[in-house]
């Protein structure tokens, strides 16, 4: 069930019949997702002169409930839904960070994290807590198991202060302390901690010596989103951490990347670039894709322009704000 529709098909949570028949019978795939989270998709052979799409969709829910529970526990599911071997880090990854796609209560949040199977030290983060959306992104130090294990360290700490109700400073604080004690100045973080009023779209972050998000508006980029950086967590810079702001409009999209997106290289050393991936993400938002469907396509066109295995982690996280306009939350 490890697959996409083509197109839009995904956009829809609707069943679609290949064209043709096979023996007096017609095949139909749609897709299970839960929410707007991507799982699989379903195929079923049935009469050709049947109309499934109903039963179909309502069997996909029901799949969809049984694979959540089940996944977490079932190494026959992780089996199944892989298509290589998994290093270390990536296994350390995929059970720390939560799941790449969520929508409601004002905001969509989609995010894609590659290569999926060889991670290094790239992470996110996003939750949920009374009337704020928590965002981070982190590139450790490295390209190895270490650095998918600082990553992790940095994350838990992250969610630790988090939970505890600090503000973004000192939680950035009691990262750095957390990876000072672990590792000493040997090991490092680069971070964008962020927080989204969900009511107002009022936006807040720190810069941890990470690059800027970008801001889009109107089918166009607004904005980088300038911020003082305080240095990487983990280097005991001490230098001062600036709390940043600014309001969001209904239907702002704020984009959190890591160097690997622009530092893909082709065979001549051409980098996939910071105007290309704006480009990009530009044209797919003017084309109404969805949030998660654009990742999906940015994240092949990264691929295809790298040449050979990809040499650094290639994080994006997208955090959409709605304002209150709901219709347009789910695909």
């Amino acid at each position: 069930m490890d697959g996409t529709l083509p197109g839009r098909a995904w956009q829809r949570v609707e069943s679609v019949a290949e064209s043709g028949t096979r023996q007096g019978r017609r095949r139909w795939w749609t897709p299970i997702t839960d929410g707007v989270e991507r799982l699989g998709v379903l195929r079923a052979d049935v009469a050709e002169d049947e109309q499934p799409q109903q039963v179909l969709s309502d069997l996909a829910s029901v799949l969809a409930l049984l694979l959540l529970s089940k996944r977490s526990f079932s190494d026959s599911y992780a089996r199944l839904v892989r298509s290589a071997p998994m290093n270390v880090a990536a296994e350390m990854q995929m059970n720390l960070m939560p799941p790449p796609a969520y929508a409601g209560h004002n905001v969509t949040v989609g995010a894609v994290l590659e290569p999926a199977y060889d991670l290094g030290g790239d992470a996110f983060d996003f939750a949920l807590a009374d009337t704020t959306l928590h965002l981070a992104v982190f590139d450790a130090m490295g390209h190895d198991t270490a650095a998918g294990l600082t990553a992790n360290v940095a994350v838990a700490a992250c969610r630790n202060a988090r939970r505890q109700g600090a503000s973004l400073p000192d939680t950035s604080r009691a990262v750095e302390r957390t990876l000072l004690e672990q590792f000493g100045t040997k090991r490092y973080v680069t971070a964008i901690l962020a927080s989204l009023d969900i009511e107002t779209g009022e936006l807040t972050w720190v810069n941890r010596g990470h690059h800027l998000p970008l801001l889009i508006r109107d089918q166009r980029v607004g904005a980088t989103l300038s911020c003082p950086p305080a240095g990487p967590m983990g280097t005991n810079l001490g230098l001062p951490i600036t709390v940043c702001r600014e309001q969001l409009h209904p239907g702002d999209r704020i984009v959190l990347y890591t160097d690997g997106i622009v530092e893909a290289r082709d065979e001549q050393g051409e980098e996939f670039g910071k105007d290309r991936f704006v480009d990009f993400v530009l044209r797919h938002h003017s084309g109404h894709f969805t949030l998660h469907e654009t990742l999906r396509r940015l994240m092949r066109a990264v691929l295809d322009h790298h040449a050979g295995p990809m040499d650094d982690d290639a994080t994006v996280l997208l955090a959409e704000w709605r304002g209150g306009h709901h219709d347009v939350l789910t695909p």
